[in-house]
């Protein structure tokens, strides 16, 4: 099925052709749209700027949205998963983005994701809003907040340590919290007919502090992932600050109701992991997050040159794609963490993207992190593609 670029005929905010994304993709009748911030051009200064607090940016992201569903046949109704990037600064006021969220939705009730970053890519946004889409919303909800959608996937909301007391559980165990959010997301699967067997990505994110024990996750992850022959794929983001005190972790898992097929071009280094470069599912192909090692002597490469890493980073996400069948104009959406030594060279990685992917670019989002696992990666992708 074609991927093709949602393109509105009045998009007032910013010329929005030019760039290596899209502002969003329609995949049949879906839409995956790209992060957008409250990001417009100001014909006075010739610059990009960001105005007002968080509820009027929260606004302005949204009436982008809601253009963009619009020139793809859509609306907000029509929304299966909303994943809000809220910056470390802006994250005390989140509850009025909360608030805007809630009065354009009312009732109909997508999944929700939230995202903490150090911050965006516009210095002065404090949130960035991506959306997925399909005629008439989820097909089921759950009252925990999970979605899924017409062909089978299904998102979770945010996975937390925090109890139904709401008091987080594990404080200052790091091991613990992530075993507490793996059994939560088997719990929230398992009211919606299903089990963490089922889950085809596993994001987290962690702390600088916690870097040096995070290995040790592996654990908790082999003894509750791959039940059915295929673990998820899987990436980690630290952050300085996550939802609130005492949180280490927080996990985002997407699994799906089709049989899972793992994809990989060889590497053997994943024989012993607890995650896969990609997995098949359906008509989707859910990937691990990537960043600029050697897959042979596990050697991180480049290092000090964002560019450099992203070469390296977007050619393993392409052989992940050769194996599945499909190419780079497969890519309905990619979700790119620089760290703030790769900020001043970061434009540089358009040039590669422009190289190395195809239109209809996909839909993309760009966020800062405090880090990454391996302190010499500067840029971490986490990747999805559609199959041919």
């Amino acid at each position: 099925m074609t991927l093709n670029a949602i393109r509105p005929a009045h998009f007032p905010w910013f010329g929005y052709e030019g760039y290596s994304f899209s502002l969003g993709l329609t995949h049949g009748a879906d839409a995956w749209l790209s992060g957008h911030s409250a990001s417009e051009h100001d014909p006075e200064s010739g610059r990009m700027v960001v105005r007002g607090g968080m509820t009027d940016q929260a606004r302005t992201a949204y009436r982008k949205i809601e253009a963009i569903l619009e020139a793809a046949g859509l609306t907000f109704a029509d929304v299966t998963k909303i994943t809000e990037n809220v910056t470390v600064h802006g994250l005390d006021h989140y509850p009025e983005a909360e608030a805007v969220r809630q009065e354009i939705f009312g009732e109909h009730r997508p999944a929700v994701t939230t995202v903490i970053v150090e911050r965006l890519l516009r210095p002065a946004a404090f949130i960035e809003i991506e959306v997925h889409a399909g005629p008439g919303g989820p097909r089921a909800v759950t009252g925990d907040g999970v979605a899924e959608t017409a062909d089978g996937a299904v998102f979770l909301p945010t996975v937390l340590p925090v109890d139904e007391r709401g008091e987080v559980v594990s404080e200052g165990d790091l091991i613990g919290q992530y075993a507490y959010c793996l059994d939560k997301a088997d719990r929230l699967l398992r009211g919606a007919g299903l089990s963490l067997d089922a889950a085809v990505t596993t994001y987290d994110y962690t702390t600088p502090a916690t870097r040096d024990v995070y290995r040790r996750t592996h654990r908790a992850r082999k003894e509750r992932l791959g039940g059915a022959g295929v673990y998820p794929g899987a990436g980690g983001i630290l952050m300085s600050r996550l939802h609130r005190p005492g949180v280490l972790v927080a996990l985002d898992v997407t699994a799906s109701r089709h049989p899972l097929e793992a994809v990989n071009p060889g590497w053997s280094r994943y024989d012993t992991l607890t995650y896969t470069p990609g997995v098949k599912a359906g008509g989707m192909l859910w990937m691990s997050g990537f960043a600029a090692l050697d897959m042979e002597t596990q050697e991180a490469l480049h290092p000090g040159d964002v560019v450099a890493q992203a070469e390296v980073t977007y050619d393993a996400i392409g052989q992940v794609l050769a194996a599945a069948g499909a190419g780079p104009e497969h890519l309905i959406s990619t979700i790119e963490f620089v760290c703030p030594d790769g900020l001043a060279d970061y434009r540089g990685v358009a040039e590669v993207r422009k190289r190395l992917l195809r239109e209809p670019w996909p839909a993309s989002t760009g966020a800062l992190c405090a880090g990454l696992l391996r302190p010499e990666f500067l840029l971490e992708v986490f990747p999805a593609a559609v199959l041919p």
